[in-house]
């Protein structure tokens, strides 16, 4: 077995964030008394990857993310809204219940069976991941969590690598392998600690020359073909 240590993803590479979000969103909105549209959904979406891919780049700290997206939306439509107020609706709907991507389940008990020590690698605010984790029942298959909030850094940074391989007992970049479907945050955060990558790609995106992974799967039942 050429890896030994996995660092996972959970948005999006287990569970399904996509999903989560839209619920969220559409019950903070409820809560507030604005009607939800797909229009404004998506408009949410495209605003919030820009304002962590800041983030990835050092350019926003992580609390003014959180805040400034929300009010960057409600000046477009021009909707006079609390966005710090919002925020913590958002933030309360988010962590309840979870939905797992398709195959994501039998991937983590593959893995688990197969020996691989697992950890979680997540850029989500603490809070939230842990009460998905203990809602989906998987926490206890990762040996060690690390989320950023607590750890002071965030993919791709490389100080959030180090402190993660720190924190692993027997660490070899040899055997060490990233898994995570973020371009910017997992594969280029994977590739700057100089490890391994895996990218989850189930959009069918391509990736930049910069961010090539070392392998990559459009399916989560595809990697017991590499694993």
């Amino acid at each position: 077995m050429r890896y030994e240590i996995l660092l996972l993803d959970l948005d999006n590479t287990i569970l399904d964030f996509s999903a989560a979000e839209a619920m969220a969103y559409g019950r903070a909105l409820a809560d507030h008394g604005i009607e939800k549209t797909q229009d404004l959904l998506d408009r949410y979406h495209a605003i919030n990857i820009l304002w962590w891919e800041k983030m990835e780049r050092g350019e926003a700290a992580r609390d003014e993310i959180l805040v400034d997206r929300h009010r960057q939306l409600f000046r477009e439509l021009g909707l006079d809204v609390d966005p710090v107020a919002f925020e913590a609706d958002y933030r309360r709907w988010l962590g309840v219940g979870h939905w797992f991507l398709p195959g994501a389940e039998e991937m983590l008990a593959y893995l688990k069976g197969r020996g691989y020590r697992l950890f979680l690698a997540s850029n989500g605010m603490a809070s939230t991941q842990y009460s998905r984790l203990e809602s989906a029942g998987i926490g206890p298959l990762f040996e060690a969590l690390f989320i950023s909030e607590h750890i002071g850094a965030h993919k791709p940074e490389p100080a959030y690598f180090r402190y993660c391989f720190s924190h692993i007992s027997g660490f070899t970049p040899e055997k060490t392998l990233m898994i995570g479907d973020s371009l910017s945050s997992d594969i280029l955060g994977g590739i700057r600690a100089g490890i391994d990558t895996l990218w989850v790609n189930l959009r069918g995106q391509v990736a930049p020359p910069d961010r090539r992974p070392t392998y990559e799967i459009t399916d989560l039942r595809q990697i017991r073909q590499l694993l």
